[in-house]
């Protein structure tokens, strides 16, 4: 993969979550800066310095968890380590996508480099030496309560470290063990020192990396969302009239004024809209003309989960606390809740993004708008038209609709009684992965209705983006005249709104016709409101 400019200094430069999927795609290098440096050794000279002396410190010379008064003698300090990570290792079910892995290597490594966990600098170069040679351990998905941290899963992270666990082949091809690996690299596993199995594994880099991935691909399904609605609008011969500033100003949340502002522009220039300004319509169905309702509190929810992973992916999660040799502090800076509870926030943000899309949908096959005909087909009878793929809409909604119960509402003791509220946050970074899979889904069978319902109002012509973005779907889905397999249009529609081109055209179009359509960063343009440029940047 192509580099950008300049490495990351990690424990030096503020993570983003657009730099930590740079980094995870190998488009930036991660390394340690000097002064990181210097604080990861002082850290690990501390925790040297705890051991020989004989003072009592969580997970340096005790147990774990409830065995936390089972005091381990120096010689055992080091193998204490190794097996914390083997018996850990107890995660199940499918391994997460190498890219989650990819961003967990990358969170972590940004958390150990500041210089409170007690790693070995060559523990921190082992992790960044996967990063660079594509060698990514295999994590299972399932197993963490969300504290102490992602246990098992970054227990599962780190065996290679010890030469044990698997590694994803690096051309993709399958798994194979990491001792093989370290074998052909000419590396020996390593021999971990007091503390640095439990730096490894405590920490919240499992919840932290499906924050990261969610964010980016939450971002893609809002935009879609506004994308596709103004294409189901005009095909519905909607007014532009509900996302009018002096309208929005009156009820200013910034997300509703962000997307009454997106829709206005998505809109300008088109003949549909002009075509029927003085129709006698009063008001249009609800899953029209409170689109900026809608859409903008999922933004709500986006920014919130957005601005607390900025905080979570610079900070120290790991416990205890190394300070120095003599402050060594056991809290609870591993706890997911933090994360969870906006994980499952944005989680229903994406469900409802999913229910008013499906509206939208139903909507535009009821054949109640002047020249649409029923089931946007001309034909039916012989031909049920779009009427199937709106069934896979509803169910993929109703789906929805199961997940949205928070994973951070519950808590089920563990280590018998000592870790007695969990977060459980790791389950509510799946379910809202789950949830954005339904949606992209969903968001395919609106496109893949307004493109078709678009055809009805020829001659006339929408704006520029959307036409362009019709033009799009186009290229990849024809009109359809008769009933044939859509399964493989709705494929062709998803992959349009998950891979980000719908979102690309859109921008693309907008650029060259000088039309601001990504919010500016310093919060310029008429009517942006309050935290302008807060829903672009990742």
């Amino acid at each position: 993969m192509s580099r950008s400019d300049g490495d990351f200094l990690l424990g030096e430069e503020v993570l983003t979550a657009s730099a930590a999927l740079d980094l995870a795609r190998g488009r930036r290098r991660a390394r340690l800066g000097d002064g990181a440096a210097q604080r990861v050794r002082a850290s690990w000279s501390a925790v040297a310095e705890i051991v020989a002396g004989g003072r009592t410190v969580y997970g340096v010379n005790t147990g774990f968890g409830s065995l936390c008064s089972t005091k381990i003698s120096a010689d055992d300090a080091c193998r204490l380590q190794h097996n914390l990570l083997r018996s850990h290792s107890c995660g199940v079910g499918e391994a997460i996508a190498p890219e989650l892995s990819r961003l967990m290597l990358v969170l972590k490594a940004q958390a150990l480099s500041y210089g409170y966990s007690g790693i070995a600098p060559a523990t921190l170069e082992r992790i960044l030496w996967h990063l660079e040679s594509g060698w990514i351990p295999v994590v299972p998905s399932q197993g963490s309560v969300g504290s102490s941290g992602d246990l098992a899963p970054l227990s599962h992270l780190f065996l290679p470290l010890i030469g044990e666990g698997l590694i994803w082949r690096a051309d993709g091809s399958g798994t194979v063990s990491a001792a093989e690996v370290l074998a052909r690299a000419g590396l020996k596993p390593l021999e971990l020192g007091p503390k640095e199995g439990l730096a490894l594994n405590n920490g919240t880099q499992f919840i932290a990396a499906h924050a990261v991935a969610a964010l980016e691909r939450m971002r893609n399904c809002l935009d879609c969302a506004d994308l596709i609605g103004a294409m189901s609008l005009e095909a519905a011969l909607g007014s532009v009239r509900p996302f009018s500033a002096e309208l929005h100003d009156l009820r200013p949340y910034d997300g509703t004024r962000h997307v009454a502002r997106r829709l206005r522009q998505l809109l300008a220039g088109s003949r549909m809209v002009e075509s029927h300004s003085e129709c006698p319509r009063v008001q249009d169905p609800y899953s029209l003309r409170c689109m900026p309702q809608v859409h903008g509190a999922s933004r709500h929810a986006w920014r919130h989960l957005r601005d607390l992973v900025q905080v979570e992916i610079n900070a120290v999660t790991d416990n205890p606390v190394v300070f120095d040799a003599h402050n060594t502090i056991s809290g609870g800076n591993f706890h997911g809740q933090p994360l969870a509870l906006p994980l499952d926030y944005a989680t229903v943000a994406c469900a409802e993004l999913g229910n008013i899309s499906d509206r939208r949908t139903y909507l535009l096959l009821g054949g109640g708008f002047d020249g649409l005909p029923e089931l946007l087909m001309a034909e039916t009878g012989l031909n049920s038209g779009f009427m199937i793929p709106q069934y896979t809409s509803a169910a993929l909604v109703t789906e929805n609709k199961t997940l949205c119960f928070p994973a951070s509402a519950d808590s089920v003791p563990t280590s018998l009684g000592q870790e007695d509220h969990v977060s459980m946050g790791s389950v509510s970074g799946r379910k809202l992965m789950r949830v954005i899979d339904n949606l992209e889904n969903i968001q395919a069978v609106e496109l893949l209705c307004a493109a078709q319902a678009f055809e009805f109002r020829k001659p006339l012509e929408s704006s520029p983006i959307l036409e362009a973005c019709h033009a799009l779907v186009r290229e990849r889905i024809p009109f359809a005249k008769s009933d044939r397999i859509f399964a493989a249009d709705l494929a062709a529609a998803r992959e349009l709104v998950a891979s980000g081109a719908l979102r690309a055209r859109s921008l693309e179009v907008a650029a060259a016709h000088n039309i601001p359509l990504a919010q500016p960063a310093d919060g310029a343009g008429a009517g942006a409101g309050a935290g302008a440029g807060e829903f672009d940047r990742l």
